[in-house]
């Protein structure tokens, strides 16, 4: 019984911990060492509870969801008072439509994501990097639904404000 639930586990968190580590990284601002954390962390709950998840029928929905939460508990701690610098890493000269420019494209809108409040970045990854309803994301992040279309609203005029127009100067073209 007990070998059956681990090789169950093991079979999903496998398949699944790309999918959260892209997820955690998207959360984090591009922090990869704290999105591993938070992928080891929330695959580790979830062992615990492995039995009772695999009945729910939906266990990749409730990693995201214990993802998630597992970042805003984190964010609230008080010793993830580090804070990174401001500058990014070495961005790819040249802009010819290569490449680079997808590079380029994914430093800018990490940046963009790093800039908002925590909360509005879960928001953001919940609603539409994963596709979720108002009430799926609100129930992920244990507020109203009307929080979450707030959030939204204010989460996607601060990243307007951030990008600007400069965003569709850096989307290569087909």
């Amino acid at each position: 019984m007990h070998e059956d639930r681990t090789k169950d586990f093991l079979d999903f968190a496998g398949t699944r911990a790309a999918h959260l580590f892209r997820s955690a990284c998207l959360l984090t601002g591009g922090d990869t060492h704290l999105a591993e954390d938070l992928v080891q962390e929330t695959l580790g709950t979830m062992y615990v509870t492995w039995r009772r998840i695999a009945t729910v029928g939906n266990p990749a929905g409730y990693a995201q969801t214990v993802l998630v939460r597992t970042f805003l508990s984190h964010r609230r701690r008080r010793s993830s008072g580090e804070s990174p610098t401001a500058a990014l890493p070495d961005v790819p000269a040249g802009h010819d439509g290569t490449d680079s420019d997808t590079a380029l494209l994914r430093l800018t809108l990490l940046d963009a994501l790093a800039r908002l409040a925590p909360k509005d970045r879960a928001v953001v990854i919940l609603r539409y990097w994963e596709d979720r309803s108002v009430e799926e994301t609100a129930d992920a992040m244990r507020v109203s639904s009307s929080a979450v279309r707030t959030r939204s609203v204010r989460a996607l005029a601060r990243l307007r404000d951030l990008l600007g127009d400069s965003l569709a100067e850096r989307v290569p073209s087909p």
